[in-house]
């Protein structure tokens, strides 16, 4: 990959600020599309979100280009810490940039923060596996410590019961079925699945995975069967489906919860965990509704995940963008 200039002579604050933004590049986005910029000076690491490479047609409102941002943030901060220094993070900062979703300050050196740094070591053996998982149930303490990171970041997990995966399974369903009708949906689809050679972005063939009974579909990325991956012999039996969700339904929650987003992803690597995000039921209002419903209305939800005990083959990695054309020094 290209990287960006570095300066001799440069700014240790520079130096950490730029690996931290580098980590945030493997953070997860919705079709792939990492909708995020870094600009760097000399002690603050600033994040913007990348309209052009907002779904307009799937996400109008930019509630999943938010998550996503929000993901990329957390991987940075994360990185900070694990390096070993402090930082101040101000979300949204100026009302008159909406463009400007948050700005890092370091604040001097920290000890090493050892929790910090077992997310971060998981930051680039995280993968989005939409392959089938296992009959093995995720473990109760472990589904308890995926809560807790996601409630430190100021979000809120609904562990899905037995009773509610039918609302969940039809839900799901049938917003695929209602996208997949829409051919303003099939187009933009069609741009993130094909991509052109060097992009670093998007879901090509070869990471997608071909359709088979699951407990919950999974979005077709591939419609006509060019996937590259099987789903594998098993059926989701053990996969826990988790409803990430907030107090609130807008913006600075949205970035709030793409943070707890990545912390939540990044735990269940750690724990040994294969994750998917799913973002079907919530990218059309019916069936967010219906989410909502299974919150019993005390949130809303932003997305929901499945972990589970994955396939023991290793996965390809998800293209990824070059440094240079997503992180900015100034001098």
């Amino acid at each position: 990959m290209n990287s960006t200039p570095t300066r001799t002579g440069q700014d240790p604050r520079v130096r950490v600020l730029e690996a931290a933004a580098r980590q945030s590049l493997h953070a997860p986005s919705v079709f792939n599309t990492q909708p995020w910029r870094w600009r760097i000076t000399a002690d603050a690491l600033e994040l913007r979100g990348d309209p052009d490479r907002q779904l307009t047609h799937t996400d109008p409102d930019g509630r999943l280009l938010m998550l996503s941002c929000g993901a990329a943030l957390h991987h940075a901060r994360v990185s900070l810490a694990a390096f070993g220094w402090a930082a101040v993070v101000e979300r949204l900062p100026d009302p008159s940039d909406p463009s400007l979703l948050a700005r890092i300050r370091t604040t001097g050196p920290i000890d090493l923060d050892v929790p910090a740094g077992r997310l971060v070591d998981a930051i680039p053996r995280r993968r989005t596996d939409r392959r089938a998982y296992g009959d093995r149930p995720v473990p109760e303490a472990v589904l308890a410590r995926l809560g807790d990171a996601v409630e430190a970041e100021g979000a809120h997990l609904h562990v899905v019961r037995p009773d509610q995966m039918p609302m969940l399974a039809v839900s799901t369903g049938r917003a695929a079925e209602a996208e997949l009708a829409d051919p303003a949906y099939r187009e933009e689809l069609n741009r993130w699945t094909n991509r052109p050679a060097g992009s670093g972005d998007g879901v090509p063939a070869a990471t997608a995975v071909r359709p088979s009974p699951r407990r919950v579909p999974l979005r077709d990325y591939a419609p006509g069967g060019a996937a590259g991956l099987s789903a594998g012999t098993d059926f989701d039996r053990g996969a826990a489906y988790l409803i990430l969700f907030g107090e609130d339904d807008e913006p600075a929650a949205w970035l709030r919860g793409g943070e707890a987003l990545s912390a939540l992803l990044l735990t269940a690597t750690a724990e040994g965990l294969a994750s998917a995000p799913l973002s079907d039921a919530v990218e059309l209002a019916w069936p967010r509704r219906m989410m909502r419903d299974l919150l019993a209305g005390i949130g809303s939800p932003y997305l929901i995940v499945r972990v589970g005990w994955g396939p023991e083959a290793e996965l390809p990695p998800a293209p990824r963008r070059a440094p240079g054309d997503v992180i900015e020094v100034v001098d």
